[in-house]
Parts: structure tokens; C-alpha cells; sequence
């Protein structure tokens, strides 16, 4: 058995805005595991200052796990838990090197193209025309649940694109739902909260900066409507620390990103102690490649969620891979009629 890695940088069709920047490229890296006659691919994605894995021994990292691959996955998993994004690269290689067919992860309805997986539609920051014309298409192209990135423009302004949703569309036709990204400050967030509130959301994600929990904890429990906690999750390790993080801010809802959190293990974990702690839960992506996006659709249908997930991200980039996941009608698709197209890297 040997591993290999290949970076792989990948470009925004369109400049794309968080609070925390815009965004033009990402950078991912493809690790690849031969045995015998077969081959399994996994990918390794972290966004930079975000991944707690976003660190200068990365690569490091990759090189060790290619030369200890024999390890098997369960003690390779194990070893690299402070590098999240590998650990989910190589659960995905290794599913996928068992695999009959090294794209189809997790045999399912939604792989034979029988069911689809609901999806919000993403709208990213920038100029109020821009993000007005974002809301408009992902209407027309069938969404019934949208995802607003807040927190970068003037606040009025995102109010007053609320405002424009409302106007049109009540709450019972589209569902909103806010990603602050940690950008209120802590003092002004509850009444950012509660002029929010007017315009009937179905939740805002990670309104203030991870690791201050008293004050998320305090927002929790006073909020006019639902918080989801994301980045808060992020280098949260041990079970034990999971527990405790949840026990003490108890949020409504929390969002888990396979990349951040320690690949489907790590999720399932977040998963099986949010439920006993009756907090509901959804899967996004972290903007991947559609290699992992492929993965994460498959293994989130399994999980039985009816909740939109956050999995409409493939078409963002200008050198994606081509795959059978396509959007409709605010839903994920698997067409089977559609081929994979690796040529961009050795697979």
C-alpha cells in the first residue's frame, strides 16, 4: 500500500465575501492511497485562519501520513487529531479504496439518483445590488431556504435586504437563514439580535467571535430567534470537551463542517451529544472541491436530516471537478448520467 498527496488550488468564478475577507482561490490537497490494482481518493481542505490546522507543518503532516499509511485508518485518525481536514482526507481515501467504485463512498437512494438531499441557497457579502440579484436567482431557481452572509457591509444595509426578502416572500415561502462568521461586536449583538428578529429568520450562525462563551452562552439563552453555534466548534477535541462546550452555551443549533471537525468521526461525535442534549444539527460544506463535496453529500443523506444542508457549494470555482452532483430546484441531485472528470490531477 502507498499514499500520495498533490496540491491543488482552486479559483472563485466570482470574488466572494465573508466578514472575514474575500475570497478568490482555496487551496486543497488531493491524497491518493494505491493497493494492489485499486486506487481510493480523499481530500484535505482548510481554510485559511479558520482551520485550527491552518499551520506551517501542513504539509509536514501529509508527507507522515503518506509514509504511515499502513497505519490503517483507525490509528491514523487517531494520531492526527489536531489536523481535522487530514483526518477527514483520509477516512474518504480509505472508504473510498474499499469502495466498488472509488466515487461512490456510501451506496444510498440518493447515489442511484432516486432521492435528493435539500440544500440552502448561499448568498455572499458584497454590494447591495450584488447580493440583491444573488437572493433574486436563487429564487427563481427554486429555493425555498437561503443563507446570507452578514457582518461585512453597513448594518442598515443588510436590514434593508432583509427588508426587500420580506416584502416579497413571508417566512412560510423562504426560509433565511444569517452567518454572521463572529462579526458583532459582543456589546452591540443582542440588539443586532432583536432588530434581526423582525424580519422572521429561522436562524443566525455564530452572531459573535468564537471563545468568548460566557457572553454566546448569555445571547443563547436571551435570542428573539435561533443561534447555531460553527466556529465555536472548530479545535474542540475530546468528547469530554464537546459535552461541556454544549452544556454551557446550549445553543439551538449547531453546524458541522466535516473538514473543521474531524471527518465523519469527529461529526457523528458532535452529532450523538447535540441529540442527547436536545440540540438540533445541519452539514455544510467548507467550500471543498467537489471530490469532497461528493463525500459529504453521500455520508450526510445517510444521516437522515430533513433539515436544507449546506452542500450547494460546487459551483463556486472556475476548475472544479466535473461530477454527477447538480443542483435543482434548491435540492442535490446525483445524475448518474454525468461523468467524473479527474484529468485536472493524477487519479
Amino acid at each position: 500500500m502507498k499514499a500520495t498527496y498533490q496540491k491543488y488550488i482552486l479559483n472563485f468564478k466570482k470574488p466572494s465575501g465573508t466578514s472575514r475577507g474575500i475570497l478568490t482561490q482555496k487551496e486543497t490537497w488531493i491524497i491518493i492511497i494505491e493497493d494492489n490494482d485499486k486506487k481510493g481518493i480523499g481530500e484535505c481542505g482548510i481554510l485559511r485562519t479558520l482551520s485550527v490546522d491552518d499551520r506551517p507543518d501542513y504539509e509536514d503532516k501529509l508527507k507522515w501520513v503518506c509514509d504511515n499509511v499502513h497505519l490503517g485508518v483507525n490509528q491514523l485518525w487517531e494520531q492526527l487529531m489536531e489536523f481535522p481536514s487530514i483526518q477527514f482526507g483520509i477516512e474518504m481515501a480509505f472508504q473510498s479504496l474499499q469502495s466498488e467504485n472509488p466515487f461512490v463512498l456510501f451506496p444510498s437512494a440518493f447515489t442511484t439518483g432516486v432521492q435528493t438531499i435539500p440544500i440552502n441557497g448561499l448568498v455572499w457579502m458584497g454590494e447591495e445590488l450584488f447580493m440583491k440579484q444573488q437572493i433574486e436567482e436563487k429564487i427563481e431557481q427554486g429555493f425555498t431556504c437561503i443563507k446570507l452572509k452578514i457582518g461585512a457591509i453597513d448594518f442598515e444595509k443588510e436590514l434593508s435586504l432583509l427588508r426587500f426578502i420580506r416584502q416579497h416572500f413571508n417566512e412560510n415561502t423562504i426560509e433565511i437563514r444569517v452567518d454572521a462568521n463572529g462579526a458583532f461586536d459582543s456589546n452591540e449583538a443582542l440588539d443586532k439580535l432583536n432588530q434581526l428578529s423582525d424580519y422572521k429568520l429561522h436562524s443566525i450562525e455564530q452572531p459573535i467571535a468564537k471563545n468568548n462563551t460566557d457572553r454566546m452562552a448569555e445571547l443563547c439563552k436571551n435570542t428573539p430567534f435561533p443561534i447555531a453555534l460553527d466556529e465555536e466548534l472548530i479545535g474542540v477535541f475530546t468528547k469530554k470537551e464537546k459535552v461541556t462546550l454544549l452544556q454551557k452555551i446550549s445553543p439551538q443549533f449547531v453546524i458541522l463542517k466535516p473538514s473543521l471537525v474531524g471527518g465523519f468521526r469527529g461529526t457523528k461525535e458532535w452529532i450523538d451529544i447535540a441529540e442527547q442534549l436536545q440540540i438540533k444539527w445541519w452539514i455544510t460544506s467548507a467550500l471543498e472541491s467537489n471530490i469532497g463535496l461528493n463525500a459529504i453529500a453521500q455520508w450526510t443523506f445517510l444521516q437522515n436530516n430533513p433539515m436544507p444542508q449546506g452542500l450547494g457549494t460546487g459551483g463556486l470555482y472556475t476548475n472544479n471537478f466535473d461530477c454527477p452532483l447538480e443542483v435543482q430546484k434548491g435540492t442535490l441531485l446525483y445524475n448518474n448520467q454525468l461523468a467524473w472528470n479527474t484529468a485536472f490531477i493524477d487519479f
